[in-house]
């Protein structure tokens, strides 16, 4: 037996064999939802764990399964962003904002903030390629109240460009390998070793955030819509009356025949006025 071959025997026993499809998409598909839906999902491996998931189906032969786990996978991160729009919606943006925090702190919600102010519907397409935003956009976009029909659609397009993309990628990628046998063997051994230690340094990473105090100077984003919208209000009104800042930057029009009529009775009205400055000798008759 060569060496090559013992190296390759000894990586494919145990676990890595054993590991069934099913387990597979077990793991996937709970740490998508939980990726996509909650604040833990910010210190996960999520897009390592799509390339992996991808690389051990390779290991198996299942193209039909991978495609299969990559649609469900796709429809589960529809689903759990939609949970982390209501979790924002009802509970709002304070708890993503921690006293010196490596990851949650007022820095990153307001560099989200303004991510999603700027491109609004593209943000949360895009923000499936973005790690640390893509857990925090679905809050943030509940929290200020962003359509939910306008939401639910650039979700749905986002987990559909990102969820297969990754997997298959890892999948065919794994297949370029296959005349290196023992490669192929390491690629799937270091995918899932890196997915373990990461899952387990992202959870004590999300204990240590957690353990902070929230950060009460942090702005908001709902707060900033809200006192945006109550700016506009007030403006509206002021502006209609003569009061704002348009009715300086625009005066009303003059209206040419109104003062031409003013004008005429003017004079009309001095030349009937009667005389009133007499000499002073004509008093004394």
């Amino acid at each position: 037996m060569t060496t090559t071959t013992a190296l390759a025997t000894a990586l494919a026993w145990g676990p890595l064999d054993s590991a069934a499809p099913a387990t597979v998409w077990a793991v996937v598909l709970t740490f998508v939802f939980l990726e996509c839906a909650f604040i833990v999902g910010l210190f996960l491996p999520g897009d390592s764990l799509l390339v992996a998931a991808g690389v051990v189906l390779a290991q198996h032969g299942h193209e039909r399964g991978a495609w299969m786990l990559a649609v469900l996978a796709a429809v589960v991160a529809v689903a759990g962003n939609q949970a982390g729009y209501l979790v924002g919606r009802y509970t709002g943006t304070r708890i993503l904002a921690r006293k010196d925090g490596r990851m949650l702190n007022k820095a990153n919600l307001e560099r989200a903030g303004a991510f999603l102010d700027r491109w609004g519907f593209w943000s949360i397409i895009v923000a499936r390629w973005i790690p640390w935003i893509r857990t925090l956009a679905p809050m943030i976009a509940g929290a200020v109240k962003m359509d939910n029909r306008k939401f639910l659609l650039a979700n749905a397009v986002g987990a559909v460009l990102w969820v297969p993309t990754l997997m298959m990628l890892g999948y065919y990628g794994a297949w370029v390998l296959d005349s290196v046998p023992w490669l192929k063997t390491v690629a799937v051994v270091a995918s899932i070793a890196f997915f373990v230690v990461g899952t387990g340094l992202g959870v004590w990473r999300y204990r240590q955030e957690m353990k902070r105090p929230i950060d009460e100077t942090a702005t908001l984003p709902e707060h900033r819509i809200a006192a945006a919208s109550v700016t506009e209000a007030a403006a509206a009104p002021a502006a209609a009356d003569g009061l704002g800042p348009a009715a300086d930057a625009a005066p009303a029009p003059v209206d040419l025949e109104k003062t031409r009529r003013a004008e005429a009775a003017g004079v009309q009205g001095v030349a009937e006025e009667p005389d009133v400055a007499e000499e002073p000798g004509a008093r004394r008759r």
